[in-house]
């Protein structure tokens, strides 16, 4: 999605580089919260996790301050858009890897690992694909040989750089049954086996993921997971992990029940990781919807940290220059933890004030 700006109403008053460990999140008492963390890459050593942010590569190439941040704070990185189908190979056989390899490299030098995002999706698939599936010109045969070529080809191109592969984002709809895309019309659900098993194939050693939003508390789509995921590994599909995207929104309740819903999905013996996580707003901000906008992120972090499976947290974008929220729901933004002008807000404090339960 294209990054929006999004003005924010409130800005704190503290320098767009000095992100300070001693700031209490609201409510708190600053004394006796002292943060005995400086950033977000102290919190991930102190609790052994990784914490990540999504990459977008134009402001990466573009924007020093912006780099400097992303790389002082996170752990872990992915790549928002860079290693969508439509990115890599907007024409068949024409492969575009530069943005892809940006953000594989920069991890590389700032030793932060990545998060490869995604393998098969229904949306930002190039036009040839969809076009040629359409009109009929790629059938049912052909296309399964293009989607192995596609993911093997990716994940090789990548091997022993990925830590982790979103093999296949977003298959189950709202309902909790199996979307409605390209990949099931014509190739039945078989499709899910295949992907993991040739992405197993062309790098062993990467942890391979479903990954999907509202897991976090809509029960269709837990049932529904838990059962694909049950059917994977009674064919013995290499997957290993599950993936919550975690895209909330403070004018709704918290997901209370989501440290419960990561264990169901654990004790079937998967890795699990927070991926995509923001917390929106309707605008205008205000004070008061800072103060809930963190409590929603530090109970997202408590709960992945009380789970001992949940291995990553990964933030949608780490400012709000740069955020695709205000692109696709109207009169809402501000949902990531660092203000346009790289200001932390009572968000990013709380993160590194929130503690293993």
């Amino acid at each position: 999605m294209r990054p929006l700006i999004v003005a924010l109403t409130l800005a704190l008053a503290v320098p767009a580089f000095a992100l300070p460990a001693s700031a209490a999140p609201p409510g708190q008492d600053a004394a006796k919260n002292h943060h005995r963390v400086k950033d977000l890459r102290d919190l991930a050593r102190k609790h052994g996790i990784r914490i990540g942010s999504a990459v977008d590569v134009a402001a990466l190439r573009a924007e020093a301050d912006y780099r400097h941040v992303l790389n002082r704070e996170f752990t872990h990185l992915t790549a928002e858009n860079a290693m969508k189908w439509e990115s890599v190979e907007p024409e068949r056989g024409v492969y575009t890897w530069d943005d892809a390899d940006a953000v594989v490299a920069n991890a590389r030098r700032n030793g932060q690992q990545v998060r490869g995002h995604t393998l098969i999706w229904h949306n930002q698939l190039p036009g040839w694909l969809t076009s040629g599936v359409e009109d009929g010109s790629i059938g049912p045969a052909e296309l399964r040989k293009i989607l192995r070529e596609h993911v093997q080809t990716q994940v090789r191109r990548y091997k022993g750089k990925i830590r982790a592969w979103d093999v296949v984002n977003e298959a189950v709809d709202d309902d909790g049954n199996m979307r409605q895309t390209i990949w099931l019309q014509h190739l039945g659900p078989g499709y899910i086996a295949d992907a993991f098993r040739w992405a197993r194939a062309a790098d062993p050693r990467a942890k391979l993921y479903l990954n999907d939003y509202n897991v976090e508390w809509n029960q269709g789509k837990i049932d529904r997971y838990l059962s694909i995921v049950q059917e994977l590994q009674a064919q013995r599909v290499p997957i290993d992990g599950m993936g919550f995207q975690g895209h909330l929104g403070i004018q709704y309740d918290y997901p209370g029940d989501w440290a419960d819903v990561m264990r169901r999905f654990a004790a079937l013996g998967l890795e699990i990781a927070v991926t995509e996580m923001d917390v929106r707003m309707v605008l205008p901000v205000t004070p008061e919807k800072l103060a809930t906008q963190a409590e929603y992120y530090s109970r997202a972090l408590t709960d992945c940290l009380s789970v001992k499976a949940c291995r990553e947290f990964t933030v949608w974008g780490y400012t709000d220059r740069h955020s695709w929220v205000p692109g696709w729901f109207d009169g809402e933004g501000a949902a990531c933890i660092l203000d346009e002008n790289l200001r932390p807000k009572p968000a990013y404090q709380a993160l590194l004030a929130t503690a293993r339960r």
